[in-house]
């Protein structure tokens, strides 16, 4: 799901960057506090899209010597740096101008201009979110998508979607304390819309950091790829027993298996290097993300019975 993955940071890119630019323009015109840490929401998010495409084209690179297995992780990597700014540079910064206009609270002047703003900027965010859910919907099947989100190994497409969901409920909560501080009279509303959109950025940032730092630390391959590799192992005729199945993914798509087996003892040791090889080449072929299968021959205790 790579070109997936790459086609929802590109909505979210697109759509970032022009809402950041209109966003601006807003608060600078009419002074609104919300409209102020929706911008730079959007110019947090603009930022945290081209890392994301960085970290894709970099998780690319091929294994060298200081690298053996690759670049893979650098994806996640990414991700989880994306995370942080989204908390430092997003949420700090919306929760710092929301408490300075409550110390200082000014009335938001021309509230027109940032309604039409906030219109425009849901209907590109609502672009960017769909294109992003039905990416992610390929990947979930019919999980429950906090489920979903668990067992996702691609970190970008749910970032996405995080990302975007925050803005949409961001978006909701700036136009609430706009209406709010217009019809009332209260600009104190619109720096609270702010504090509100600071907290919303802080929880998705958490969310976002748990599931990436999962992924750095090393998540197994899932149950249904680690079911196939071992009916494979265990179809061929000469395989007595297969044990100590371990996995790890070191990108969305480059998963490395090993596993203990034990042929027949009556198969030679020239014998066994050609059957581990086929069932290598084999597996690799019908499951293209497991990068690396070792299998280790070795023998098991087939009985228990203790001598007399």
């Amino acid at each position: 799901m790579a070109g997936g993955s790459t086609k929802a940071v590109v909505a979210a890119l697109t759509a970032n960057l022009g809402i950041a630019v209109a966003k601006f323009g807003g608060a600078f015109y009419t002074g609104s506090t919300a409209m102020l840490a929706e911008g730079v929401h959007s110019l947090v998010d603009t930022g945290n899209q081209l890392l994301l495409l960085l970290g894709m084209r970099r998780s690319k690179r091929p294994a060298d010597t200081r690298h053996p297995f690759g670049y893979s992780r650098e994806i996640y990597f990414w991700s989880f740096v994306v995370a942080v700014l989204l908390f430092t540079a997003g949420g700090t910064v919306a929760i710092y101008e929301g408490v300075q206009k409550l110390s200082h609270p000014h009335p938001v002047t021309n509230p027109i201009v940032n309604y039409v703003i906030l219109g425009l900027a849901i209907l590109l965010e609502a672009g960017s979110f769909t294109v992003a859910l039905r990416e992610f919907r390929k990947v979930a099947n019919a999980q429950h998508w906090w489920s979903a989100v668990r067992e996702a190994k691609d970190p970008v497409l749910f970032t996405v979607l995080f990302e975007d969901s925050a803005a949409m409920i961001g978006l909701a909560v700036a136009l609430v304390g706009l209406v709010g501080a217009h019809l009332l009279g209260a600009p104190a509303l619109d720096a609270v819309a702010s504090i509100v959109i600071g907290g919303i950025l802080i929880v998705a940032s958490l969310l976002l950091a748990r599931e990436t730092m999962s992924l750095i630390v090393g998540e197994a391959a899932s149950p249904a790829l680690i079911d196939a590799v071992e009916w494979r192992i265990r179809a061929e005729p000469s395989v007595a027993d297969v044990r100590d199945i371990n996995s790890v993914h070191l990108g969305p798509h480059d998963v490395i298996v090993t596993a203990a087996v034990d042929f027949e003892d009556s198969v030679p040791a020239g014998e066994v290097e050609r059957i581990v090889a086929r069932i290598i080449a084999e597996v690799r072929s019908a499951q293209p993300d497991v990068r690396q299968l070792f299998l280790a021959p070795t023998s098991f205790v087939r009985s228990s019975s203790a001598p007399a």
